[in-house]
């Protein structure tokens, strides 16, 4: 039996309007396997976070998208299927906290919060507490002398150590990141790939990663999805991907 779940993705689709102007986001086909590493690249503008918010659970498909997750154990979910009970169905609040970690572009730590409690928010969420496991990742990220501090005592690198280990807490599938390293300086950029990259590796989780810096994510994986956008007519605008062997 096999130890990896599998994602996968067919016809998955959005629509943002705005007065006169719509933009559609396609992706016609996909597979993710957890424990892989897939890059997101596209100019700005052409929907990477738009998809990251779909992959998540955060943001609706459009029919008639196929989206289904299958466990390790061969069990299928459609996961598509659990929008139709809408946006604060159990089910999809359950797979979407058992799934995905989720690393936000500026970190988006909870400011009341501790570095410890913000690191272990997951694991509440998700109805997998586990104190060693907070405690194993705030030493793996070098956070223990800041554990017991507000996120505005933090350093920008900091913070995005902390989300980094809270998107990994509660030993999701998955760990999608939208540009990361996008408010780090090089040094800063580098250091916190490496980690989320060995951190994720060292669980077995997914990485499905966004960024505009290709220089610094080449070599990552084998894989890349690349977004183009094309106006097809005045105020329509559709983006779609294409996979990349790197």
């Amino acid at each position: 039996m096999s130890k990896r779940g599998v994602l996968g993705i067919d016809r998955l689709s959005t629509t943002l309007s705005k007065g006169e102007r719509s933009f559609t986001l396609r992706v016609a086909a996909l597979e993710l396997v957890s424990g892989e590493v897939l890059c997101v690249t596209g100019a700005s503008g052409t929907g990477k976070t738009l998809f990251l918010e779909l992959l998540s659970l955060l943001r609706a498909p459009e029919p008639p998208a196929g989206y289904h997750w299958t466990a390790p154990d061969r069990r299928r979910t459609d996961l598509a299927r659990l929008w139709r009970f809408g946006a604060r169905g159990t089910g999809l609040a359950r797979m979407r906290g058992a799934l995905f970690g989720f690393v936000p572009q500026a970190g988006a730590l909870v400011p009341f919060l501790s570095v410890r409690a913000n690191v272990a928010l997951t694991q509440r969420i998700s109805g997998r507490r586990d104190p060693a496991r907070v405690a194993a990742l705030l030493d793996r990220l070098g956070l223990n002398a800041l554990a017991d501090l507000p996120p505005s005592a933090l350093s920008i690198g900091q913070r995005q150590r902390v989300s980094i280990a809270r998107a990994l807490a509660h030993r999701p599938a998955f760990v999608i990141a939208d540009e990361p390293t996008a408010a780090l300086d090089p040094a800063a950029a580098d250091a916190v790939m490496r980690l989320l990259l060995d951190t994720a590796r060292e669980d077995g989780a997914g990485v499905v990663l966004s960024s505009h810096d290709l220089a610094r994510i080449e070599g990552l994986g084998p894989r890349r999805l690349e977004f183009v956008a094309r106006e097809l007519r005045p105020g329509l605008v559709r983006s779609e991907a294409r996979e990349v062997r790197c």
